[in-house]
């Protein structure tokens, strides 16, 4: 069963910085966008879908980016996205950025969601068959804290270049 999730974007010169780099925020829009159609392509719900039935969502508390190789306007890269941590009220998704050959990571971005019941206003814990549809797709990392993931694929893309 495949774990992650990947589609492919291209990037738009309106969204990079005047040298014709991708500009930092902008990343976070690409991958975010992704992992949205991700989420409607692999789980089979939109989040608006899923807030209108239960009237519950998952609320962004924390992110954690890390620009590896820049990114130049009009190039393809591969998005992808994956479960990696799941617990009561708490899941935590990888997104990457790739070059199109999915050779080099231009960026990676932790997020940590929490499940919010929106008429309470408060965090609730995830109703079991949601953290058993994410555990089902649970990718497992050997790095387990983003400083050391970022340092891992920047020396990864290191290898890369150094055997081209």
């Amino acid at each position: 069963m495949e774990k992650e999730i990947a589609s492919s974007a291209k990037i738009r010169f309106s969204d990079c910085d005047p040298i014709g780099h991708l500009n930092n925020v902008k990343y976070i829009e690409y991958m975010l966008n992704a992992r949205e159609d991700h989420v409607e392509s692999f789980y089979g719900f939109t989040y608006e879908e899923y807030s209108r039935k239960t009237g519950c969502t998952w609320i962004t508390i924390q992110n954690e980016i890390a620009y590896l190789k820049e990114v130049r306007y009009n190039a393809k890269v591969v998005i992808t996205s994956k479960t990696i941590e799941v617990s009561d009220r708490i899941s935590k998704i990888e997104i990457l950025m790739k070059s199109e050959d999915e050779k080099t990571i231009n960026a990676v971005l932790w997020i940590n969601v929490i499940y919010f019941n929106m008429k309470t206003r408060a965090s609730e814990i995830q109703p079991e068959d949601v953290k058993e549809l994410f555990k089902k797709y649970l990718v497992s990392l050997d790095q387990k804290d983003f400083k050391t993931r970022s340092e891992f694929l920047r020396r990864q893309n290191k290898s890369v270049i150094q055997t081209k």
